[in-house]
């Protein structure tokens, strides 16, 4: 089965891990501080800008707390979203109201934002989907008119950029994922950034049980490290020096990666784009990079699409599924464009390590189809 997504680790990731074996030291240290500043280098911010943490979906959660949002407060999303983006909206009390996207780029915008704001609305949560960001010029300025807090789930895209500024570093938090389905894989794990340099400092002391200073060996300021102060009930949202080195190693060959992407993203819009049965994704705008993340392509056969291809050997899926269908949100909502990309989108494998083989060979069965 050719795989949809697949991490690409080698002898360099083994070899990174070993040493950290060898150090006898497992836990969140130097490795994970020096890969927090590799990843804000990377991203052209200040250290002290951003945070590791154990996963996206907790900064998410994070964001809420942040910003103070609880009950009576609403939250806009796109329906076209992750289920963990839903979760850290409902898990504070407040309401989480669906906005539309575009049906061809899944992407939302701020005519659709615009009109889902309330006096009650406190946030808007936006998803930069499959690598390709939004239109945040405009995003951004709407936000401001109406004194909204923004955050980027920048789960999809890496490193996309737009007007060459890393998406996740233009609302006011943006959060990253380091899971073993996206483009920099650690296992798990994530990142956070915040415009306000004080709400990374939260982030410190909630990430890590509201502790006040450090224990153990990265103690180096009181005599007695075995004694601690805490400033809340934080809780432990820590990445640690295994997933560090596989971060540091992963960092050295993202550009690649994202190349390798870009060219098979190519590959199949330039082999597909004459099939009349079949929209492949449009074209990203010149003032924006892609960390291309998932290839997306819409059909009226989609459902029979994707059986045919999982009995070639092709796993295909579609991501995501509108969260105002999930019957635990009990959303009475019609968004035309979002369920006609539910009903009519298929991402097709995307990843670097698929062959020139298996790229010829997906190409070959989805012509074949009809």
């Amino acid at each position: 089965m050719i795989n949809i997504y697949q991490p690409s680790l080698g002898k360099e990731e083994l070899n990174a891990i070993e040493k950290v074996f060898k150090s006898n030291w497992l836990g969140k240290g130097n490795l994970t501080e020096q890969f927090t500043k590799n990843m804000a280098s990377k991203l052209n911010v200040e250290r002290e800008n951003v945070e590791t943490i154990s996963c996206c979906t907790e900064g998410l959660f994070q964001s809420m707390k942040i910003f103070g949002i609880g009950e009576g407060d609403e939250v806009i999303i796109p329906t076209i979203h992750f289920i963990g983006a839903i979760n850290a909206i409902k898990s504070c009390g407040a309401k989480p109201i669906f906005c539309d996207v575009d049906k061809r780029t899944l992407n939302t915008d701020s005519g659709y934002i615009e009109e889902k704001i309330t006096s009650n609305t406190k946030a808007v949560m936006i998803l930069h989907y499959g690598g390709v960001p939004c239109n945040m010029d405009n995003i951004v300025s709407l936000c401001k008119t109406n004194n909204l807090k923004l955050i980027e789930d920048n789960a999809n895209s890496s490193l996309s950029t737009y007007k060459e500024k890393h998406t996740g570093t233009i609302g006011d938090i943006g959060v990253w994922s380091f899971d073993s389905m996206k483009q920099i894989v650690m296992g798990d794990g994530g990142l956070i950034y915040c415009k306000k340099q004080n709400h990374v400092k939260d982030i410190q002391q909630e990430s890590y049980l509201g502790l006040m200073s450090s224990s153990g060996f990265s103690n180096t300021i009181d005599k007695k490290w075995w004694e601690f102060d805490v400033d809340r009930p934080g809780r432990r949202i820590i990445i640690n020096d295994i997933q560090a080195a596989m971060g540091l190693e992963q960092l050295k060959k993202i550009d690649n990666f994202i190349n390798i992407r870009k060219n098979i993203h190519e590959i199949y819009s330039k082999e597909l784009s004459d099939l009349d049965w079949l929209d492949i994704p449009v074209d990203i705008p010149e003032d924006r990079t892609s960390s291309y993340y998932m290839y997306h392509m819409q059909t009226e056969y989609r459902d029979d699409l994707a059986k045919y291809l999982k009995d070639n050997d092709i796993y295909t899926t579609f991501r995501y599924y509108p969260l105002h269908w999930v019957e635990f949100y009990n959303e009475d909502e019609i968004l035309k464009n979002s369920e006609y990309v539910a009903n009519n989108t298929l991402c097709i494998p995307l990843h670097q390590s698929l062959t020139d083989s298996d790229v010829n060979y997906i190409i070959e069965k989805i012509r074949k189809y009809k």
